[in-house]
């Protein structure tokens, strides 16, 4: 376990703020849900946003790649920087990065400015997701933390798989510009719920760079990040091209897709809470689950996803095991080091985002040079090398090992 002088103490006068509640902890949710929507955004509009752009649709998945790549690095890093500023205008702040970045993309004229804006997304993204997940111990008694850090987690899973068809149906009704125009009005909303509910958030302790990555070096911190890495990266190296795999295996229209997606994504909100409630009793047999169908229902989307009906049930086993990833490997790392919890979370988000960009970059590699069908292959091998290291690694003490 890795020792909490890493980190400088708690100052005596930081005290349990007053205010907050359940209305704040709902803003924070919202902020996380608001972050992860506008990560996944392109990943239902490849198609009509390259066209438009000139780019092709690997090319195009670029811009999760490089979202993810900005999230990866400015989790760990804004979290020292930011010292002991209060939490409460620093996320504000970063919903306003986000909602810029957004409306950016929604004007860009040609691909590079649909990068830059992209660059904006994965700073703001990364910053409040790491600043989110420690907050619920801060704003309700102890006996709600456990719910209020569960609904906040909610958030993030409820876009990573609602986000994607939510912005596929905004795409088919007003076009792709129009969702990203969308998801920059949520954000500033976002961003005056979090000024209206939060209380004053002074920093608990100040994080330093050099103990976020000690503490990545702890046995039971490492396995949990390379769970992650491999889960999120199979994943993404699949999910990033689901819209061509859709119409190249199963022949699907724009508007059955969004329907499919909506499928998926009410699949994985239900497989949120419930690998929630199986990850707290064991985050090890949680996992093992997830990897192991997660694994088998990619590899087999090609085999017999030449059906609607076929392929609709493959995405909802999809979504469901997907859908618990999130909240199972933070409750693997937050019981792996209890002492750190935001620098487990920025540790998280690094590695979660840095996936997300090699998944797209490994994917959009694979289906430009070898066809769309061959990112599920890749996507159910790296997914079964999550699960041999959920088995075989060290676990959370008293946590399912």
């Amino acid at each position: 376990m890795a020792q909490t002088e890493d980190f400088a103490q708690a100052s005596p006068e930081v005290a349990r703020p007053r205010g907050g509640g359940w209305p704040a902890v709902g803003a924070v949710a919202g902020a996380t849900f608001t972050v992860v929507t506008s990560e996944m955004l392109p990943v239902g509009l490849l198609t009509p946003l390259g066209e438009e752009l000139g780019v092709s649709e690997g090319t195009a998945g670029l811009t999760l790649t490089l979202t993810g790549l900005m999230a990866a690095v400015s989790a760990p890093l804004l979290t020292p920087a930011l010292g002991r500023f209060d939490r409460r205008p620093v996320l504000c702040g970063l919903m306003a990065v986000l909602s810029a970045g957004n409306l950016l993309a929604a004007w860009s004229p040609h691909f590079a400015v649909m990068m830059a804006a992209r660059v904006l997304v994965g700073v703001g993204m990364g910053g409040v997701w790491a600043l989110a997940a420690g907050l619920a111990v801060r704003l309700v008694p102890g006996r709600s933390v456990g719910p209020a850090t569960s609904l906040i987690f909610s958030g993030i899973a409820v876009a990573s798989v609602l986000g994607v068809p939510a912005g596929t149906y905004i795409g088919e009704l007003g076009g792709w510009r129009t969702a990203f125009f969308t998801v920059a009005g949520l954000a500033l909303l976002v961003l005056l719920a979090l000024a209206a509910l939060l209380p004053r958030l002074p920093a608990e302790r100040e994080v330093r760079l050099g103990g976020v990555l000690r503490l990545a070096g702890e046995p039971r911190v490492a396995t949990g990040l390379g769970v992650v890495a491999l889960l999120v990266t199979g994943h993404f190296a699949a999910y990033t091209y689901i819209r061509p795999v859709l119409e190249e295996i199963s022949g699907a229209s724009a508007p059955v897709i969004g329907t499919l997606l909506l499928v998926y994504g009410v699949a994985g909100v239900l497989g949120n809470f419930a690998s929630g409630a199986a990850a707290a009793r064991s985050p090890r047999g949680a996992l093992v689950a997830i990897g192991l169908v997660l694994a088998a229902t990619v590899a087999l989307m090609p085999l017999v996803g030449g059906l609607v009906v076929t392929v609709a049930v493959l995405l909802a086993v999809w979504g469901l095991s997907y859908g618990g990833v999130s909240v199972a490997t933070q409750t693997w790392l937050l019981a792996a080091a209890p002492e750190a919890r935001e620098a487990a979370s920025a540790l998280f988000v690094g590695v979660f985002n840095g996936s997300i960009a090699l998944g797209a970059l490994l994917g959009g590699q694979a289906a430009d040079g070898f066809g769309v069908e061959v990112v599920l292959y890749l996507g159910a091998a790296l997914a079964a090398g999550g699960l041999a290291v959920t088995a075989l690694g060290r676990g959370p003490a008293g946590a399912g090992r």
